[in-house]
Order: structure tokens, then C-alpha cells, then sequence
């Protein structure tokens, strides 16, 4: 009988604003000093042209900043040929690699620049964002730290210190870095998507106009990113007014989780009923996805405006599901009121004993805590963070107001919590897999089981394909499943030995967040626990008690 694993992780976050908001990343408090000096060119600064080589460094630059990325690499391996021991060459080779989703190769080039130039702060930051592509956060971070530490002019150190506080919830400091990247380089399309996410509205409105006027024209629309290929992309979907809102009072809640079922014997998960446009709604409670996903039955029954067509994707081989985006004038959740909020619909949706996801992230602006056990959700207020402004939640861009960020505050009361790093909804937790340094898995109640990249397994024990047993998810099924042999898993203050783990390749989510995701935590282990999540700190409290546990199969 073949075994049927669920994963309905979205890999795209859909957040409850369009305008998303920015989640900083922890910076150690050592202050290491760095070697590098302030650093021969970068590859992300043109060059003097004054020498062939030089010529040679430019040109491939301007390939890797228009996205070009293979011509780029072809180019950065014809002056290695020519120069060998061209040690920007090979750092910006490293680059034009991890677009290509090459990180081995990525990693062998960016190795090479440090052993020819280990002094050059170009070299050290290129292998810095290598690390961080293959999750090893800490060893990034020292990487530009040390550069910063000794102000660099190299804009990237800035745009990965920008980049790791993002992730580890410390708002404050990763604007100030990409501010100070931005000053240094401003044409650098990686700085300007990085920037992008701490503008307000306004700012956005404006440098669209500005460049409007740079093409002779006047545009009403307002901008997303640039893309690879362009400095500015309009977009039809407008963002003024359109920032989903909390509109009611209330400072804590408690809600009734509702089980569902696969058939009679097997819980699938547990759901949120969820007022749309005045129509009821059953949504997994899903703390893999981002914001609220529902099927195009329920969206057209609560009558959403649809804005603009989309893919759904997440696990699965198939790419992503055909959906749109959509706005509902209202969400209700238990007392919770919310106004003019995106959504997400999926025309053709794998979930049958749900009309969809909620992710935890909707919820961010309180301490979450889901308790499986007991089948309650609660919602508390956040501690008050030391001389912070309440009155605006931070980082929200409200009223065209200037955002208020922050960096991660633990409040005493949240000592025992564990850190996890936040890349949009997703959060991962650092992970041991046995006595190996810590990986980074997601938290994911959407994910039926606990889950392991068959490269992350082979690194412990042994692995084994499974023709038993299909993966499916939001984008279909996974193709070639394995099973790993006995391994220990341990993480916060748990340990959990898993015997037969599912294996299956997890690269396209690692490379749509940017770093490696070696694993999955899934529900039927999740389900044993009381789960306390502060989204805004990036604080995770993982509470077993065996006294409630309640065994799902």
C-alpha cells in the first residue's frame, strides 16, 4: 500500500500586506575585526577601465547586473584564464554561480578568491554570501562582519549584513546596512530588491515617478523590485490603500482549533474558522505558508475582488498551481477584525478537508500560541519593547508614516525561547542531526511528517529510495522520494530520534529563500507540542508535555 505524505509548504510568501514588510537578522555580539582591508574592486562595483582587465571585470559586471548570468560566468572564466590568479574574477564567478543555483561550483570559486587575495574584502564577502546560500548563517555573519567592522567600502559587505539581520529580526540594524550599501552602491539591482522592502509607500511612489519622468512620461502605478533586468517594473496593482488592517480592539484572543481528517481514522491537521466577506471558512492552520490561501469556491461565494492572476507553488514537481490574487473587504477570526486584505486563490487545490491555509504569520502582530494538545489557539499582546513607540506596530508602514523598526528583543519571560531565523513567513529552527553542527529546518504544521534533503541525511546515515511512498503538495507531487535511515533530531530544548524519515529534494524552496533548508518539522510531531511563537523577535518556544501528548496517524 503506498503511503501518501502531505506538504502544502508555500514557497512564495503572500503576506497580509502586498507592501511586505522586512525581518532583520541576529548579528552576533562578538566584534570581530577583519583582516581585509577596504578591499580591491568588487565585483559588484565597476571598475576603473582603465586596463584590459579591468575591461574585461566591467563587462562581465554589467552581464551579471542586467541577468545574464551565464554570460556573466562565461566572461569571469575567460579572465581567469587569461589572469589565473584573478582573485575578483573568481568572486564575482561566485556570484554569477549562486544565480545559476550552482553552489558547489559557487563555493569551490569563492574558496579560491580568499586562498589568492586573503586580504581583499571583496573575496571574503563574496565567500560570505556562499555561506549564507548554504545556511551556514554564523560563518556568513563573520564574514561580513569582519568587513564591516573595518568600514569597507565594499556595498556587499552591507547588503549580507543587511541580509543576516533581516533574517535574525533585528529590523533597525538591517535597514541602517542596506542604507549604508545603498549610498555606496546604488546600482547594484541585489541592494536596490533588498532596499526595496524597508520603503513606504510614499518612497516607492516616488522613485517610480522619478522614473517615469526619466522615460518622458507620467505613470499613476507604483513600482515592485526591480527585476534582473530592469532598475524599475511597474505593476497594475496599486498599493495605496491596500494594506490589510486590524481594525478591532482586542488585545488577546482564544479560539477552538478544529480537527480535520483525511478519512475516519487520520487527522490531517488542525483548522481556523475564518469569516470572509461574511461567508465561513475552514483554513489549515498552516505556520508553512504566508497570509491566507483559499479555493476558488470559497473566494467566489465571498464574492473577493480578483486583482491579478498568479501561481500557487510550493512542495511538488509540477510548478506552480494556477490562482490569482485577490482582495476581501473583511476577515473576521474569532474577535479578530481585519479590512481590505490580499488573499491568495488556488483554482484547482490538493486540499480536501480544508478550504484552504491560514499561515501563523497573519497573526504576527501578537504572541501566538497554538497549544495541539488542547486544540486552542490563544493570542496574547507582545511585550512592550524598551523606549519603543507602541502606538505603530513596528516595521509597518502605516498611514504613510515612516516605518519604526526595531531589533529582537527577548523580554525576560522569554529567556527559554529558542531563536529561529525568518525569511518572510517561513521560520527555521536550527536543527542537529546527530553531533553535526546545526542545519536549519522549518516549523511547519502544514507538512504531515518530519522531512530531510537527502544531501542533509547522507551526511549522518544511510539513504534508500522509496517507491512506497509520494510526497504532495500545492505543486503536485515530488518525483523520487528516499527514506533515511535512524538519525536524532534536536532542536530548542527537544530531542526526537526518527527511524525512516522521508527524504526528498528540497532546492526549489531552498533557492526561492535564499538559503538552505535542510529539513522539515512536520504536524504529526508538532501536533505533540504547545507551540509559542513571537514572529516579530523570532522567538520559538517548544513545549512538550507528556502528560497532554495526543499521537496522530
Amino acid at each position: 500500500m503506498r503511503a501518501i505524505i502531505f506538504a502544502f509548504c508555500i514557497g512564495i510568501p503572500l503576506s497580509m500586506g502586498l507592501f511586505v514588510r522586512a525581518l532583520p537578522a541576529q548579528t552576533s555580539a562578538s566584534s570581530q575585526s577583519g583582516s581585509g582591508s577596504p578591499a580591491s574592486t568588487s565585483v559588484a562595483t565597476a571598475p576603473d577601465k582603465s586596463t584590459p582587465a579591468s575591461l574585461s571585470i566591467a563587462d562581465a559586471v554589467s552581464l551579471y547586473r542586467s541577468g545574464k548570468w551565464d554570460d556573466a560566468a562565461q566572461e569571469f572564466n575567460s579572465l581567469i584564464a587569461a589572469h589565473p590568479n584573478d582573485a575578483v574574477a573568481y568572486a564575482g564567478l561566485s556570484r554569477a554561480y549562486l544565480k545559476e543555483r550552482k553552489i558547489p561550483e559557487a563555493y569551490a570559486a569563492a574558496t579560491k578568491a580568499v586562498s589568492l587575495a586573503p586580504a581583499s574584502a571583496d573575496s571574503h564577502v563574496a565567500l560570505g554570501e556562499v555561506y549564507f546560500r548554504q545556511g551556514k548563517l554564523y560563518d556568513a555573519e563573520q564574514e561580513f562582519l569582519a568587513q564591516a567592522n573595518v568600514n569597507t567600502t565594499d556595498a556587499r559587505a552591507y547588503l549580507g549584513m543587511a541580509r543576516m539581520s533581516k533574517a535574525n529580526s533585528y529590523y533597525k540594524q538591517a535597514n541602517q546596512m542596506i542604507e549604508l550599501a545603498y549610498k555606496l552602491d546604488p546600482n547594484d539591482p541585489d541592494i536596490w530588491r533588498e532596499r526595496f522592502a524597508f520603503l513606504t509607500s510614499a518612497q516607492v511612489r516616488k522613485a517610480q515617478l522619478n522614473a517615469a519622468e526619466d522615460e518622458g512620461e507620467e505613470s499613476e502605478e507604483d513600482v515592485v523590485p526591480p527585476s534582473d533586468n530592469a532598475a524599475v517594473v511597474p505593476t497594475p496593482i496599486k498599493l495605496s490603500d491596500r494594506s490589510c488592517r486590524l481594525v478591532s480592539t482586542v488585545t488577546s484572543m482564544q479560539s477552538n482549533l478544529k480537527m480535520l481528517m483525511n478519512d475516519p481514522t487520520h487527522i490531517a491537521g488542525f483548522g481556523v474558522v475564518v469569516g470572509m466577506n461574511g461567508v465561513r471558512a475552514t483554513l489549515r492552520l498552516d505556520t508553512g505558508a504566508g497570509g491566507i490561501l483559499v479555493t476558488k469556491g470559497v473566494a467566489e461565494k465571498a464574492g473577493v475582488k480578483r486583482l491579478v492572476d498568479t501561481k500557487v507553488r510550493g512542495i511538488g514537481d509540477k510548478g506552480g498551481a494556477r490562482g490569482y490574487i485577490a482582495f476581501a473587504d473583511s476577515i473576521q477570526i474569532g474577535d479578530l477584525k481585519f479590512q481590505h486584505c490580499p488573499v491568495e486563490v488556488i483554482e484547482k487545490s490538493p486540499i480536501n478537508e480544508a478550504d484552504g491555509l491560514i499561515g501563523g504569520d497573519v497573526f504576527e502582530d501578537f504572541l501566538v500560541d497554538i497549544d495541539f494538545p488542547n486544540q486552542k489557539l490563544r493570542l496574547s499582546q507582545l511585550p512592550p519593547i524598551p523606549g519603543a513607540d507602541t502606538s505603530q506596530p513596528a516595521g509597518l508602514d502605516s498611514q504613510g508614516n515612516e516605518p519604526r523598526y526595531y531589533n529582537r528583543y527577548v523580554a525576560p519571560e522569554m529567556k527559554s525561547y529558542t531563536p529561529v531565523s525568518r525569511f518572510g513567513h517561513m521560520l527555521l529552527i536550527p536543527t542537529r542531526l546527530n553531533q553535526l553542527p546545526p542545519k536549519l529546518f522549518l516549523l511547519d504544521t502544514g507538512a504531515f511528517g518530519n522531512s530531510i534533503s537527502p544531501a542533509a541525511a547522507r551526511e549522518v546515515t544511510g539513504v534508500s529510495s522509496d517507491s512506497d511512498t509520494y510526497v504532495r503538495g500545492l505543486s503536485g507531487n515530488v518525483k523520487t522520494v528516499f527514506r533515511a535511515n535512524e538519525l536524532t533530531l534536536t532542536f530548542g530544548r527537544l530531542r526526537q530520534k526518527n527511524q525512516d524519515m522521508v527524504a526528498f529534494d528540497l532546492s526549489p524552496l531552498s533557492d526561492d529563500t535564499g538559503t538552505e533548508i535542510s529539513g522539515i518539522l512536520g504536524f504529526s510531531m508538532l501536533a505533540m507540542l504547545e507551540m509559542k511563537i513571537d514572529y516579530r523577535d523570532g522567538l520559538v518556544d517548544l513545549i512538550y508535555d507528556p502528560t497532554r501528548v495526543r499521537l496522530f496517524h
